[in-house]
């Protein structure tokens, strides 16, 4: 029962302009679990933070909200599973060569005999299947390919009720509509645009609870990928 959401726009932005947004998802969808923002420094650099406690409890989100980026992803975590609370598998994951940071909402059905390869590998810390997908999209990755591709083909692989989130090192944001249960949206904070998921309603109550202020409103197609331009409107693919 996770909740989650990439957001870009032209012109930098500091991140706790997302914080009401982020706070709502969280009360609303029922996390508060552990949270994770990944953001483009100023400099281009990826910048992280995750912790195990809630969004709403975690001292440090103020300092966080100071940077400013013009794209970030943000995780707010409600496991399936409670025994995998932990730093290990707290969202998002880092790609170990910088290329991107990966989330995921839902489940992805078939890692058990993804996870034992991996295992076996010396690649698994935790205990989610969010991290097995995590593993194999390092192996899949090719520069210069399509991000929507490569995260249909994820889904292929997996099965099960999964969105999907990438911020790459670039600034890209993507998000991928694959869980019937929580459907995606995009829409526009002002003069920020996000694809974000809907607190697990399967109607628009997102826009009355999280995001009341939200203009531009449209829902992804399950199994598309809403992928935002430079100024944070929606591609879809």
């Amino acid at each position: 029962m996770c909740e989650q959401f990439v957001a870009r726009a032209a012109e930098p932005f500091r991140l706790d302009e997302l914080w009401e947004l982020a706070e709502r998802l969280e009360r609303f969808g029922i996390a508060g679990f552990g949270w994770g923002a990944v953001w483009i420094d100023a400099d281009g650099r990826m910048g992280s933070h995750r912790d195990v406690r809630a969004f709403r409890d975690d001292p440090v989100r103020e300092a966080v909200g100071r940077h400013e980026t013009a794209s970030a992803l943000v995780h707010l975590r409600r496991p399936s599973k409670l025994s995998t609370l932990g730093p290990p598998d707290t969202q998002p994951f880092d790609d170990p060569a910088g290329r991107y940071s990966f989330s995921h909402n839902g489940d992805l059905l078939l890692h058990r005999d993804w996870r034992a390869r991996y295992r076996a590998q010396g690649r698994i810390r935790g205990r989610a299947d969010t991290e097995v997908g995590a593993r194999w999209l390092e192996d899949e990755w090719r520069d210069g390919e399509s991000v929507p591709h490569v995260l249909g083909a994820l889904h292929d692989t997996f099965g099960g009720q999964a969105n999907l989130a990438i911020l790459t090192a670039g600034g890209a944001a993507h998000h991928y509509a694959g869980n019937r249960e929580n459907p995606v949206f995009t829409f526009r904070l002002g003069r920020i645009g996000i694809a974000g998921t809907a607190l697990y309603s399967l109607d628009r109550s997102v826009f009355r609870y999280a995001a009341p202020g939200a203009t531009d409103r449209r829902i992804v197609p399950i199994r598309t990928t809403a992928s935002l331009d430079q100024e944070g409107r929606p591609i879809a693919s």
